[in-house]
């Protein structure tokens, strides 16, 4: 296949020239966002203030915070700290609320479907930001944007702007991190150097077959790869681009340069993919409950039970896990597939403003000030120096009270570049991103996004078959020809060539329009 690398610059221009167009809707409007049921109180009380405001003139407002993560014992003591900048400067204070990973999808699908009323919530492309966004659960953004945005809009790539938007329109704001791609392992390299086990060698998942099979005898304690789902088949290892929502069947290689979109399960790289996690699962390699487990990767590793994961990987991501799960120098990263760049980059973490939230526009006051304080972004991700790290100049180290405020969650939010850096990272890593972003693939469907409304009957029935197959093949649980025979049934019965038919017929419109 023809491999055409993109210089950063090139992308950027490509990302600044492309005007986001989704096929296949002509006279459809903005139905893509469905009006919700319910009338956001946020239209009738947004406060009449600009972003330089003074703070005093802004009633007090709570504001909550949803995303994936563990509770940490210490989220009282930061929402203090930050209360007492966050009043001076918007007069409004914070509710943290992490959700535990195994439990995220069906507690975000409650929320949005009871119409709970929330402020911020994180997103994804990879984790149905489109559906969502179909559903009316978030907000359009243009305006509060350039009214109260205006630090994301200076400091943030225009790339990672325009990418993230679906029929032209922002509905999230997203993280200023990584721009490009790249699927591999985290492993325990003290535990290989103790066995003398080479990893030199390891290039491809097919090679760390006798590595595991190391671990698994000498290191019975050990699970040799944990994984909650997705295992080789996970988008960002596979290189798959599933052109704006991967929870939407459909999909092309991001590494590749066709244009045909299919079912990924009819997809050879997903069928090899399959066999080999299930013959992992087979030898033991795999933790048995992965097709079940609730305990996400970041908290198998804080236990010590792991030897490996499967990672999204960038500079420093071993030493960002190590530093999450206490075990700093401890770890390695190696990359096995080639590094892309797509709309599930530039939309992979976002911030989005829930349509129930009473006050939209302090909602976006804060997420300027996560891309634009350095305070307020380093408490939230690192909790309160002199307590839960000590600093010298942009470096922190850890303390005895570091484990009961350690999130890990520092990609989620606002400007990663405002990031301190652990003393157990290279200090460098700034500039390492910079340098990772160069030279990425580009995939064909970059700054395309689905439009599912015409097909949003069917996209709701097999979201229900997805649910029932996908998670226990993918992660080798269940016998793979008979599984994928009759999962590729459910698929069919419920309206999959529909779906992928209206992505082809769209994704061809987008590209005839570049």
């Amino acid at each position: 296949m023809k491999q055409v690398k993109q210089k950063t610059s090139m992308l950027l221009l490509l990302m600044m020239s492309i005007v986001l167009i989704v096929s296949g809707c002509s006279g459809n409007g903005n139905k893509n966002n469905a009006e919700p049921t319910k009338e956001p109180a946020a239209e009738t009380e947004k406060p009449a203030t600009t972003e330089e405001a003074p703070s005093t003139e802004l009633a007090p407002y709570q504001i909550s915070l949803v995303y994936p993560g563990t509770p940490q014992t210490d989220e009282k003591k930061i929402e203090e700290a930050l209360n007492k900048i966050l009043t001076e400067k918007i007069n409004a204070t914070i509710d943290l609320r992490p959700i535990d990973w195994g439990a995220w999808d069906d507690k975000i699908n409650l929320m949005v479907a009871s119409q709970e009323e929330v402020d911020i919530v994180f997103t994804a492309q990879w984790n149905g930001h489109a559906k969502y966004v179909a559903k009316g659960a978030f907000l359009e953004l243009g305006e509060l944007l350039e009214q109260y945005g205006k630090g994301i809009t200076e400091s943030l790539d225009p790339a990672f702007i325009e990418g993230a938007k679906i029929n032209g329109k922002n509905y999230a704001v997203p993280t200023n991190k990584e721009l490009a791609a790249l699927g591999g392992i985290v492993y325990r390299k003290d535990v290989t150097d103790e066995l003398g086990i080479d990893m030199s060698n390891v290039k491809t998942p097919q090679d760390l077959d006798a590595v595991y099979a190391v671990i698994k005898a000498k290191r019975p304690d050990l699970t040799p790869l944990y994984t909650t789902g997705g295992a080789f088949n996970s988008h960002f290892f596979a290189n798959y681009d599933f052109l704006g929502d991967s929870t939407i069947p459909g999909a092309i290689l991001k590494d590749a340069d066709g244009t045909t979109v299919s079912a990924v399960e009819q997809i050879e790289r997903y069928k090899e993919y399959l066999n080999l996690t299930r013959d992992y699962f087979k030898k033991g390699y795999i933790n048995a409950d992965a097709a079940t487990t609730q305990v996400s990767s970041s908290d198998a590793w804080k236990a010590g039970t792991v030897f490996s994961t499967l990672e999204p990987l960038k500079p420093g991501k071993d030493a960002e896990v190590a530093s999450a799960a206490g075990l700093s120098g401890k770890l390695a990263q190696i990359s096995m597939s080639e590094k892309t760049v797509a709309t599930s980059e530039t939309a992979g973490s976002m911030l989005g403003i829930s349509f129930t939230s009473k006050d939209p526009a302090r909602a976006m006051m804060l997420i300027n000030l996560l891309h634009t304080d350095k305070d307020i972004n380093n408490i939230l991700n690192f909790g309160i120096e002199g307590d839960h790290f000590t600093r010298n100049g942009e470096i922190i180290t850890a303390t005895g009270n570091t484990a009961n405020y350690n999130p890990g969650s520092a990609w989620m939010f606002g400007n990663q570049f405002l990031n301190y850096v652990w003393d157990t990272e290279d200090p460098e890593k700034w500039a390492k991103f910079k340098e990772f972003n160069q030279n990425a693939k580009v995939s064909p469907g970059l700054g395309f996004v689905f439009d599912s409304e015409p097909v949003k009957a069917e996209v709701g029935a097999l979201a229900n078959v997805i649910r029932q197959y996908q998670r226990a093949l993918e992660t080798g649980s269940v016998d793979v020809d008979k599984t994928l025979v009759e999962y590729d049934k459910k698929l069919k019965d419920a309206g999959v060539d529909k779906v992928v038919a209206e992505k082809q017929k769209q994704f061809d419109a987008f590209i005839a329009s570049k």
